[in-house]
């Protein structure tokens, strides 16, 4: 393990990684890896006693491309980054994403969307999501009957 992550990987991402490269050598400067991939960027979500916390890789990317949104017990992402023209540059690889991207994430349990909020901090989203009030631990007295 390095880093937390197996080094030995599934026969299904070799079998894509070989896809990947394959088509770069056809379609060369064309983002086929990890842009047109649905899994998009990196996700972390844990729970505390509070809420959800949702760190999402996303290099590169300004806070004015970003579109966060709660509908129900989902999170939704929407990130607009402009493909660059540079003239006198060929990409012999482009991976990073360009254009436009939803990634839905959903959520163990209904938070307060009133009280969501996000930081962009080096190309790393934190979307903090308070548990809504239904969510949150009621105590329940026990009336005693005579």
């Amino acid at each position: 393990m390095v880093f937390g992550y197996s080094t030995t990987r599934h026969p299904i991402y070799q079998l894509r990684d070989e896809m990947d490269r394959l088509l770069s050598s056809v379609f060369p400067g064309n983002a086929w890896c990890a842009a047109n991939r649905q899994e998009g960027p990196a996700v972390n979500l844990w729970e505390d006693d509070g809420g959800l916390k949702v760190e999402m890789e996303l290099p590169g990317v300004k806070d004015d491309q970003l579109d966060i949104s709660v509908v129900e017990r989902e999170l939704i992402v929407k990130v607009e980054v402009p493909e660059s023209e540079q003239e006198g540059v060929t990409y012999h690889r482009r991976e990073r994403p360009v254009g436009s991207f939803r990634r839905a994430i959903p959520l163990p349990f209904e938070v307060d969307a009133e009280r969501v909020s996000a930081v962009l901090t080096r190309g790393v989203l934190e979307v903090t999501l308070p548990k809504a009030p239904s969510a949150l631990p009621r105590k329940i007295e026990v009336k005693v009957s005579s």
